[in-house]
């Protein structure tokens, strides 16, 4: 295990107008009323501490008052725009609690908690300045995973759904002892998926805070989902290991119970299984998938010196020789899902079509 994967931090790609064409294509660029540099505006904080009084990095902010009215009628009618339809008959059902910056990682998400007075429900929106590489990361979540998820972007921000679970390093710590063997080995093949899942996909950074446990009851028994929520790191870093979760030091106690749990044969049959998932995902996705593709490829999200070192470990990995010919981040992940999509379509050369 090494924690020391990821070597510095990584700067912020713009949005360029073939992706932002895209993204109005498909309904993710919409106008919207607040800007992520008002939110920076605050005149005041407190620190959040969690159940156990650790201070969770995340501060509390406040506006002077003249500007908080504003500034919650602007998050609500955002809100409204990610949520609903975008008219104004919700709004005065809806109240914002707390206004939370982050302070630590790429992004400084500010965390909207907005309320609905009429049944007391509550959800959270994030708010962040919009970033090539995360935008694309969250586009791939919502196509060529098990899971969609929501955002809309307007010129430099970025506004994005909460994703609903458990952070992986919560679970851990409160939940993983206690849970029967059984469960264990459900989740144990799911974090074999996730983690074959993040590789095909070049999504890095994936210790256990960047992902959440989902439990579904099902009748008498628990199945598991591991969803990404942190997407910062889509196609940046230049070492393999970045994106494969089961290297990162953060994730040692699901590595050792995959270990105890399944065996040899078990991993590989997952591995299969979710390279053959991504392989269906990618032909049915079709048009949209290969537009997004065009941009990527069209796009600069890294470095020279990562784009080559990523290349001779993908050589390594998979002895697939046309990543030689990558001159960015995009062609790489397209050879990754051409070799995806052929070994898929290889193994299934039998089926009478």
């Amino acid at each position: 295990m090494d924690e020391r994967l990821i070597s510095r931090k990584k700067p912020t790609f713009p949005i360029n107008k073939e992706l932002y064409d895209y993204l109005a294509t498909y309904n993710r660029s919409i106008k919207i009323p607040i800007f992520y540099d008002d939110l920076l505006r605050f005149s005041g904080s407190i620190t959040v501490y969690d159940k156990y009084d650790k201070d969770t990095l995340w501060i509390r902010v406040y506006y002077p008052e003249y500007e908080q009215r504003e500034i919650d009628l602007s998050l609500k009618r955002m809100y409204n725009i990610l949520h609903g339809d975008g008219s104004e008959k919700i709004i005065d059902n809806l109240i914002i609690d707390e206004i939370d910056y982050c302070t630590f990682g790429n992004s400084k998400p500010f965390r909207v908690k907005v309320r609905n007075i009429l049944n007391d429900n509550y959800t959270y929106i994030y708010v962040k300045k919009a970033d090539a590489s995360r935008v694309y990361g969250l586009e791939f979540e919502h196509l060529l995973s098990p899971n969609h998820i929501n955002f809309l972007i307007y010129k430099d921000t970025l506004i994005e759904e909460h994703v609903l679970g458990i952070p992986g390093d919560m679970f851990m710590d409160e939940n993983l002892d206690n849970i029967p063997k059984v469960e264990k080995q459900r989740l144990s093949k799911e974090f074999v998926k996730f983690n074959e899942r993040s590789t095909l996909r070049l999504l890095g950074d994936m210790r256990s805070y960047n992902y959440v446990i989902v439990p579904t009851h099902d009748f008498d028994q628990v199945q598991y989902r591991i969803r990404a929520m942190d997407f910062d790191q889509q196609s940046f870093e230049g070492k393999l290991k970045v994106y494969r979760p089961q290297f990162f030091a953060d994730n040692y106690e699901f590595v050792k119970m995959v270990d105890e749990n399944l065996d040899k044969e078990s991993i590989s049959q997952y591995k299969e299984e979710e390279r053959s998932a991504l392989a269906k995902r990618l032909i049915s996705t079709g048009n949209r998938t290969k537009r997004l593709m065009k941009c990527m490829k069209n796009d600069l999200i890294s470095t020279p010196e990562n784009i080559e070192m990523l290349k001779k470990d993908l050589i390594d990995y998979t002895h697939d020789k046309d990543f030689k010919n990558c001159k960015n981040m995009g062609e790489i992940l397209n050879v990754v899902f051409n070799f995806v999509v052929r070994n898929y379509e290889n193994a299934n050369a039998y089926i009478i079509r």
